[in-house]
């Protein structure tokens, strides 16, 4: 599974650090900033008449492969030393070591204890792929005919919200985190009132997500900040 990108686009030099100075005024100001998580509302899900679109589910064939190659060996290799014992042979030596190690051992001995933690995490984890659907990279998109289905990877949809965000008027660089149920907008303003700034990306990414067609759309959170001076 993977984690989204932040892709990250500049139209001036990279911002430095530091505090910047006012127009218009000797004094020295901390970097203004201007932040906005309840200005869009994102369209109520609503089911199209194409049926409900749910997430996909991925198909983990590595994982299942590998559990069924595991299951497979040690079924096999029990298989072949129960035989042999029902045919008056001595049972391998692995078995009997671990069959006296298991006498000697008490249930509470650290080597006992180890290996039971071990065998439950490696269940829960096989539980867990086997209940969760996977591939949260991929973003369900409104069914509106039946029988299609479609998704848009986050990473894409990321950059579409990028790209509209650096058209707007006064914005110098943006990063976008595109989560499943929420959309992080970081914006560098190097001219115009931050708020005017962040008003106009609320609109402009606000319908920019509606027209991703999601079949959920993420709420949107927007924060705009000064360039800091250099040097």
């Amino acid at each position: 599974m993977t984690e989204p990108q932040e892709p990250e686009h500049r139209t001036g030099g990279p911002p430095a650090t530091g505090p910047v100075e006012e127009a218009g005024r000797g004094d020295l100001i901390e970097l203004d900033q201007s932040a906005s998580s309840a200005a869009y509302d994102p369209a109520p899900a609503r089911r199209p008449d194409g049926g409900r679109a749910g997430r996909f589910w991925s198909a983990r064939r590595i994982p299942a492969a590998i559990l069924a190659l595991v299951v497979l060996g040690a079924s096999g290799l029990l298989l072949y030393d129960v035989a042999a014992v029902r045919a008056d042979r001595p049972a391998m030596r692995w078995r009997r070591s671990l069959a006296d190690e298991l006498a000697r051992r008490p249930l509470e001995s650290a080597w006992l204890l180890g290996a039971a933690a071990v065998a439950v995490l490696i269940g829960l984890w096989l539980l867990m792929l086997a209940v969760t659907p996977g591939l949260r990279a991929l973003l369900p998109m409104r069914r509106d005919r039946p029988g299609v289905r479609a998704a848009l990877d986050r990473s894409a949809a990321a950059l579409v919200l990028r790209d509209r965000a650096i058209e707007v008027s006064g914005v110098q660089s943006v990063r976008v985190r595109m989560g499943r149920g929420r959309a992080v907008v970081h914006a560098v303003s190097h001219f115009r009132e931050l708020d005017d700034v962040r008003a106009d990306l609320d609109t402009v990414l606000g319908t920019g997500i509606k027209e991703l067609g999601l079949a959920r759309p993420p709420s949107l959170s927007v924060h705009v900040r000064r360039p800091a001076k250099k040097g």
